[in-house]
């Protein structure tokens, strides 16, 4: 009777095992084949509790399938286990693992609160085809004070099964996401060559689609400002976007600062830790993982595309980081398009400026000149003293309109004043400005810099004019100084003045101000304004080089 009993349970055990089979084969979920099989241990083996821990993508415990237990007490119970005492020697020597009774074994780790006893015990590697996925043990045997070997070579079936099981679902998974991969490449790839580049819409549908595919919960793209001393987050998706998008941060001390400073990709387990502490992910608190990936063009990196999860989240790897390599190489693609559509607006501009210079120098200036020479000879012609002398007067305001028009020309044609030198075109403006307005003005300039600013000559005369008509005509200055230096790796164009000053957080920007600031913002710079009350002002300009 004992033997048919015996008979019967080795037969149940088998007719089990041959169900997981069965259950692996037609289940395409994971959770649930993985669910199912723990099931099935802990029923063929006699044990009250079993679980089955899957390794993720960075060798560490990702999943948990646990059975004897409830969703409150497994909630109760915190974070999955580390992987480390008996577990960690089963993951470590990847060999089957029965002990009698756990607690006396030196190798164990003290559970955690709430936990429930465990005395007996049964562990197996979870592995497929040599590669290892993770590990399936059960504890407390009902009626017995140990496993058995019989209990021992089913775990070692089912253990395998789910190697199986979980190996075809990573495959099946790769592909799916390659697939993905393949959809939104094709996706932004059209995007872009459909010409529909306006604004960010292009780069938060790259930034969606990285976040997409490595499962994060937020992505950002940054770029830098003008100057190059600051960087913005032009894009944000998913968790705190809102909160992200346009944070301003500076190059130094972050963490894409650093990136783009080698050019090299960085992977952070927790963002919390890291001490650069301007990284706006960071400020955020409870975001934990992260990887930045440094956007390049010509070779050089200026800004980064960068994933995060929250605090607790899933680490990223290195399967993780070519994924995202993609994405940031569509991302530069889009922002060198912006790029190129700029600098072709721009010489379009300069163009349409070249014409406009040429028919006022050919065509007004000369009927102007022609029109003084008339009068002039009129007026030596008059034998009336006062209508000589009003006649002359119009010549002078001929000549003064001519002048004002070649200053002009001379702005509008970047050729013309690059052959004047920018610092003998500031010393003629500073003149005039002093003839004018009364304003003692001492110009300093290092000719260096001058020189290897030609380009931008045009709009560095007109960015210096404004300032100094802003001084004639709000100050009230004895004296004003005009400066073009270099500092720090930059150009400073400042003009500060001794007059009345103001307050600059009471004070309206007027047009001057801002003219002042948009201008230095086109060419790459940018303009601060520094004044208070009865101590004058310093307009600073800032300019690479």
């Amino acid at each position: 009777m004992k033997a048919d009993r015996a008979a019967g349970t080795a037969g149940d055990r088998d007719a089990k095992l041959i169900e997981a089979g069965l259950a692996l084969s037609s289940e395409l979920a994971l959770d649930s084949v993985l669910q199912r099989i723990v099931d099935l241990a802990a029923e063929i083996t006699g044990a009250r509790y079993g679980a089955l821990a899957v390794l993720g993508r960075n060798g560490r415990i990702a999943d948990f399938v646990t059975t004897g237990i409830s969703a409150e007490e497994r909630a109760a119970l915190g974070d999955p286990p580390a992987g480390r005492g008996i577990l960690g020697v089963i993951l470590e020597e990847q060999r089957p693992l029965r002990i009698r009774d756990v607690t006396n074994d030196p190798r164990a780790v003290g559970l955690p609160e709430g936990h429930p006893p465990m005395r007996s015990f049964l562990g197996a590697p979870v592995m497929a085809r040599g590669r290892l996925f993770g590990n399936l043990y059960l504890t407390e045997k009902r009626e017995a004070a140990e496993f058995t070997d019989e209990d021992e070579a089913a775990i070692l079936v089912l253990a395998t099964q789910a190697g199986v099981a979980i190996e075809n679902a990573r495959l099946y998974e790769e592909s799916r996401l390659r697939e993905q991969w393949l959809d939104a490449v094709r996706e932004i790839a059209t995007h872009i060559l459909s010409g529909k580049i306006e604004g960010d819409e292009t780069l938060e549908l790259v930034a969606e689609r990285a976040r997409e595919l490595v499962r994060a919960d937020v992505a950002t793209i940054a770029v830098p400002e003008p100057g190059g001393q600051t960087l913005t987050l032009r894009v944000a998706v998913g968790a705190h976007a809102d909160r992200l998008r346009g944070w301003r941060f500076p190059i130094a001390d972050s963490v894409s600062g650093e990136v783009i400073r080698f050019g090299r990709a960085a992977i952070l387990d927790d963002a919390t830790d890291d001490s650069r502490a301007h990284q706006p992910l960071v400020h955020l608190g409870d975001i934990g993982p992260s990887m930045f990936v440094p956007l390049t063009t010509g070779g050089r990196a200026f800004g980064t595309l960068a994933v995060a999860n929250r605090s607790g989240g899933p680490t990223f790897g290195e399967e993780d980081l070519r994924l995202v390599e993609t994405f940031a190489t569509q991302a530069s693609i889009v922002l060198e398009h912006e790029r190129a559509q700029a600098e072709v607006r721009r010489l379009m501009l300069l163009e349409d400026r070249e014409r406009i210079a040429k028919e006022l120098h050919d065509g007004v200036i000369q009927a102007l000149f022609a029109v003084g020479m008339g009068l002039q000879g009129a007026a030596a012609l008059s034998r009336n003293d006062e209508q000589a002398k009003r006649i002359e007067g119009a010549v002078a305001e001929i000549d003064r309109a001519i002048r004002d028009l070649r200053n002009y020309i001379f702005g509008l044609r970047p050729g013309i004043l690059a052959d004047r030198h920018l610092d003998q075109a500031i010393r003629e403006l500073a003149k005039e400005f002093e003839e004018k307005s009364g304003v003692v003005t001492v110009v300093d300039v290092e000719e260096d810099v001058a020189g290897e600013l030609a380009s931008l000559a045009q709009d560095i005369v007109q960015m210096s004019r404004e300032a100094l008509s802003n001084v004639g005509r709000h100050a009230n200055a004895a004296t004003c100084r005009v400066t073009l230096r270099r500092e720090d790796g930059l150009a400073l164009l400042e003009v500060d003045d001794d007059g009345n000053g103001f307050d600059p957080e009471r004070a309206t920007s007027g047009q001057g101000l801002a003219n002042l600031r948009d201008r230095a913002a086109a060419i790459g710079g940018a303009a601060e304004i520094e004044s208070s009350p009865e101590t004058g002002t310093i307009v600073r300009i800032s300019l690479p080089l």
